[in-house]
């Protein structure tokens, strides 16, 4: 099951309790008076309407949040049922507040009929009388006792669950927090194998580079050595120039016999000897 679906069904559940406790409270408070105690349960008539406004201002939370995952339900047919759902508590909400309101007039109208009635007793003589008015004011003080100590404890329901509702407030912001932290670090892990990545190449290319080099080097070891023979030679044959002049300069040799040598080429070389075998 979704998770919008399954906090919707918790809400439900939360209404229908909720509710149930409402009604409690309405039917305590449209009983109150009808006992013949007026004085006792007109002191238990504001502790009685605490809890019903309690249980109200839950529902009308619970209406607020349904309203809002109404809206993030998977399917078209959910959040239609959902709206639904949402139409029908508003109904049973004004109609709890419209018998809340009839049980405190039907209430104050049975107390101050009960208190009539005590007054006549309590007017009239006799020790049975007397015994009753000091009960009532020992009931009295209690239930003053009680009921301030009620309201008490209801001030502190509220500040827990203000304090409730602001940790949930605050884990939402942690998870939210630890989502975009998660996102972060995906993001991370999705830059470091490219830099990973880029340092591969970057080793790659540094490699490239010193192999270059090295045949850079070589070539120009080998061209340098081509060019000096080139150069030798070329001084070499300058040297032979330079002596062959000289030499007709002296008249040693001359002219004549250098172009018959030339002409001549070079002397053949000793061939062994072929016999005719005819």
């Amino acid at each position: 099951m979704d998770e919008v679906t399954q906090a919707v069904e918790n809400l439900k559940k939360e209404w229908s309790q909720a509710v149930e406790q409402l009604e409690v409270c309405i039917a305590a408070i449209e009983s109150c008076g009808k006992m013949g105690k007026g004085t006792e349960e007109a002191m238990s008539l504001p502790r009685l309407n605490g809890s019903a406004q309690d249980a109200l201002q839950l529902l009308n939370a619970l209406q607020c949040r349904l309203d809002l995952l109404a809206e993030q339900l998977p399917t078209f047919e959910e959040v239609q049922s959902g709206q639904a759902t949402l139409g029908s508590w508003k109904e049973q909400y004004q109609r709890l507040r419209v018998n809340l309101r009839s049980a405190n007039l039907q209430a104050k109208a049975n107390i101050g009929k009960a208190a009539q009635e005590e007054r006549g007793l309590l007017l009239g003589g006799g020790e049975e009388s007397t015994v009753r008015r000091r009960n009532l004011q020992t009931k009295a003080g209690m239930t003053s006792a009680a009921e301030s100590i009620t309201e008490s404890l209801r001030r502190s329901r509220q500040l827990m669950v203000q304090e409730v509702e602001r940790s949930a407030n605050t884990l939402s912001t942690f998870d939210e927090s630890t989502s975009v932290l998660r996102k972060a670090e995906g993001e991370y892990q999705g830059h470091r194998s490219l830099l990973m990545r880029t340092r591969g190449l970057l080793s790659t290319m540094q490699r490239q580079d010193v192999l270059d080099r090295i045949i850079l080097t070589i070539g120009f070891l080998v061209f340098s050595l081509a060019v000096l023979y080139v150069v030798s030679r070329r001084i070499g044959l300058l040297t032979l120039q330079r002596k062959l002049a000289d030499a007709i300069r002296s008249g040693s040799v001359s002219a004549g016999d250098i172009l018959a040598k030339v002409q001549e080429g070079p002397a053949p070389t000793d061939a062994p000897p072929i016999y005719d075998e005819l």
